[in-house]
């Protein structure tokens, strides 16, 4: 029987109950038919939308890739006139910065809870759906209170976007998880680096309102947002069909903290993104402190970002070849101590070598989402897996801006904040290099 649902999870993963359990390929989902033969990928009924689903899928996640980052990106462009018009102070703006961490941590763990009941395609609809909403609506909340509510019904749609696109990528191409996690982080990195560039441009073009230059994300969202409704619909035209399936020995519950691939996994997904969140809030003013023009310091900074799109689609796909990518975190994490070193050595006279280097090391989130990906061999075990390592991970790198912030203003200096930063790549490189292991965390647990 055929399963309109790529990621349909537990025991809706594999509708004939009756049958045998079928032996797995290279990337542990079922192959088609009792001997093997080829790699099994999720189909759909008959129609149009069924045969051309898996295209459908790709630009699902192109566009939604494109979607996750603008809601963030453009308020910190735009974050001195949001100030201005709602009359907020420097504390409540400053911890807007560490909301959109706080909030894929608390909303992230739910996520494959909602797929297993609603199904992943469902659920990244609806969390495009919320972020079409939220963005659109708090621009014109009225006072702060309001602007934070919205902002964080967006977030909340992003985190489960987060947790969930990986999914996805795992039962719809589960021989292709290198390329297509490099498609979706390379638009991922395109749709951050274009809200970064674009906000303030099409906020003046918008008759100079801040307003409409926030909200007119929201038609980004909206429109990734179709392709979803199209994959919902596919999977209610046979889920009818299907109910009453028993669950197999395999869906039996994952105890995901008894695998330590997956803290390894986690606390290396924190450690990076601790060195992403303090290199986009804090390069650039290290760059001005040292006599370089504001308006160059910005450009550094999307040269910082631009640089993560080629390379977003090529590490995935390396990444994916090797069967330990432990030599790829080594390589990222050498590169962004050398961007350390010269930050710290000589910032303004090799600055632009410096924001290059540093963008080659924040691909190392890129890195993370794929080794999600190889690290567990079904999707429900990616589900766990990446709801546990992004909750985790985005948790621990709440306090790293922060704490630059304090040793900055106490220090009167970037000597300590970026020997700081250095020091957490020692660990980011050890800890890549563990959860790099070939290892899946259904053998751990």
């Amino acid at each position: 029987m055929r399963d309109n649902d790529p990621v349909i999870l537990g025991a809706a993963e594999e509708r004939s109950t009756a049958a045998p359990t079928r032996p797995t390929d290279d990337t542990g989902l079922p192959r088609s038919g009792p001997a093997g033969g080829a790699s099994r990928r999720p189909t759909a009924g008959g129609g149009p939308a069924g045969r051309w689903l898996p295209r459908i899928v790709m630009a699902g996640l192109v566009l939604a890739a494109l979607s996750l980052r603008p809601p963030i990106t453009s308020l910190g462009a735009l974050l001195e006139e949001v100030r201005d018009g709602l009359g907020m102070s420097g504390t409540v703006a400053g911890l807007l910065t560490s909301v959109p961490a706080l909030c894929f941590a608390v909303f992230g763990i739910a996520a494959p809870r909602l797929a297993r009941r609603w199904g992943p395609g469902t659920i990244v609809c609806a969390g495009l759906a919320a972020i079409t909403l939220g963005v659109a609506a708090r621009p014109f909340a009225g006072a702060t209170g309001g602007f934070v509510a919205a902002s964080t019904i967006a977030l909340a749609g992003i985190a489960v976007c987060n947790v969930l696109i990986p999914v996805v990528i795992k039962a719809w191409f589960p021989d292709r998880v290198g390329p297509m996690t490099g498609l979706y982080t390379m638009a991922l990195a395109l749709g951050t680096s274009l809200a970064a560039a674009l906000a303030v441009p099409m906020a003046g073009a918008l008759g100079g309102s801040w307003r409409a230059g926030l909200a007119v994300w929201a038609v980004l969202a909206a429109v990734a947002a179709l392709p979803w409704l199209v994959v919902t619909r596919q999977r209610a035209a046979a889920a009818a069909p299907s109910a009453g399936g028993a669950a197999r020995p395999e869906d039996a519950p994952l105890r995901i903290t008894s695998s330590p691939t997956a803290w390894w996994l986690a606390l290396f997904f924190g450690l990076q993104s601790t060195a992403a969140y303090i290199t986009m809030g804090w390069m650039p003013q290290i760059f001005r402190d040292a006599g370089v023009p504001a308006g160059t310091a910005g450009v550094l900074l999307a040269v910082t970002m631009a640089v993560g799109v080629p390379l977003s689609f090529v590490v995935p796909r390396l990444a994916a070849r090797m069967r330990h990518q432990g030599p790829l975190v080594v390589l990222l994490g050498l590169c962004g101590l050398a961007g350390q070193a010269g930050l710290w050595l000589a910032p303004a006279a090799g600055a632009w070598a410096w924001a290059l280097l540093m963008g080659v090391s924040n691909c190392t989130f890129t890195l993370a989402l794929t080794m999600i990906a190889m690290r567990a061999t079904s999707s429900a075990g990616v589900a766990k897996l990446s709801a546990f390592v992004q909750c985790v991970g985005y948790l621990l790198a709440i306090p790293g801006p922060l704490l630059v912030g304090t040793l900055y203003q106490h220090s009167g200096g970037w000597g300590l904040p970026i020997a700081l930063t250095a020091g957490l790549m020692v660990p980011q490189i050890a800890l890549g290099v563990l959860a790099g292991r070939d290892r899946r965390i259904e053998d751990e647990v």
